[in-house]
């Protein structure tokens, strides 16, 4: 080949995506016209191909040049076998035709397998920081202790990889106060767990802003300010703060560390709803369901033995708090939602809510072996993990 590759081609799992195959495929974009960023995912590995696809689309976002697709293979590993080589090569030959991609002029790697790869294709090897001098980094490594290389990871997979728990009860059964204990916990572990928030109720900040506009209201016409109870509410309201809810969530795990922890969420604003406007109240809206991130966990604040106390944004007695528990219950339970319900003293629901926080976190650090770590034939780093995979 001469001159400079037109089209660099770039293999991994990315399992998960990490700042060095960012590095790697950056490389790539800077030598060729056009990239190809391939994923190939085993059936035993526990992050969705689309989630790799998706994370890295988003870390290369600013390089239309570079294309990220896709494809099964749960072909073994064995870099010494030459008929694993063919059927490893014929499905990423497959999904490059499939894609539509024009022949391979450079395969970029930090592998010491990147040279027979390159050949298989007839194309250029080029290595990338092999040492791993610039990004001592590798995916094995990110998976082994996930919470420790955490800013390791591309932006986009720490949001998709941030385990969300939600804190949520009828009024005066302290969510806001189990919500903060369970983030300070965590954040006083420090390193990246020291970046845990605890998104706010934005439905308390609406409220407030919606009855001072009452009141302004009122005056201007000469009649009495209304009492918190006589503001009306409206099924947009309830548009606005489910999708301001979401918006925040989603804001605070982009900077957050490994827990996102939120006092409420928009599948608890649908049940506000149903509180204020009854009979009026609609089905489980898109904001609700189909634009909800994915919650690994609700914790339900019982009403049972939690004095009331009005704070003067609150419109509830005991009758209307179990009722508003039955439904949290029934709606979380049909939409196939993992709850626990936190009774007793605020330290028997803090302590719980540490330990049920905790086995969810250690299941999202769980992952399924990757192929390359079941073969013992694969090539690896000094670290003991490719990055590759």
């Amino acid at each position: 080949m001469t001159g400079s590759p037109r089209h660099g081609l770039v293999i991994g799992k990315f399992y998960p995506p990490h700042r060095g195959h960012q590095y790697l495929i950056s490389h790539a974009a800077m030598a060729c016209g056009q990239v190809t960023v391939l994923v190939m995912a085993a059936r035993r590995e526990t992050i969705a191909l689309r989630d790799r696809m998706a994370w890295l689309r988003e870390a290369v976002a600013d390089k239309p040049w570079v294309a990220v697709s896709g494809v099964a293979c749960d072909a073994p590993v064995d870099y010494g076998d030459p008929s694993v080589w063919a059927a490893q090569v014929a499905v990423m030959r497959a999904a490059l035709a499939r894609d539509g991609r024009p022949p391979v002029d450079a395969v970029f790697s930090s592998e010491s397998y990147g040279a027979e790869l390159a050949r298989w294709f007839s194309a250029a090897h080029v290595t990338v920081d092999a040492g791993r001098e610039a990004m001592p980094v590798s995916a094995s490594q990110v998976r082994r202790d996930l919470a420790g290389h955490w800013d390791w990871l591309v932006p986009a997979a720490r949001t998709g990889l941030t385990t969300r728990v939600v804190v949520l009860g009828a009024e005066s059964t302290g969510t806001t106060t189990v919500a903060g204990l369970l983030a300070e916990h965590y954040r006083a572990r420090g390193g990246a767990w020291a970046r845990t928030p605890c998104v706010e109720e934005y439905g308390r900040e609406y409220t407030v802003t919606k009855w001072a506009a009452a009141c302004a209201a009122a005056r201007a016409a000469g009649s009495p300010e209304p009492a918190l109870d006589q503001v009306t509410w409206t099924r947009e309201d309830f548009d606005v703060v489910g999708r301001e809810q979401t918006r925040r969530e989603n804001a605070a795990a982009a900077r957050a560390g490994p827990l996102v922890v939120c006092d409420t969420d928009a599948f608890a604003t649908a049940i506000w709803e149903r509180r204020y406007l009854g009979a009026a109240a609609r089905a489980l809206q898109p904001w609700a369901r189909d634009e909800l991130p994915g919650h690994d966990l609700y914790l339900l604040t019982s009403h049972e033995g939690v004095p009331w106390h009005d704070d003067g944004l609150r419109e509830g007695d005991l009758d209307v708090r179990a009722q508003m528990t039955g439904w949290f219950t029934t709606a979380l339970t049909q939409a196939g939602h993992s709850w626990v319900l936190l009774t007793g003293s605020l330290e028997d629901r803090a302590r719980l809510a540490i330990r049920a926080t905790g086995l969810a976190l250690a299941d999202r650090a769980s992952f399924g072996a990757s192929v390359t770590d079941a073969s013992g034939a694969m090539a690896r780093g000094a670290d003991g993990g490719s990055r590759a995979d």
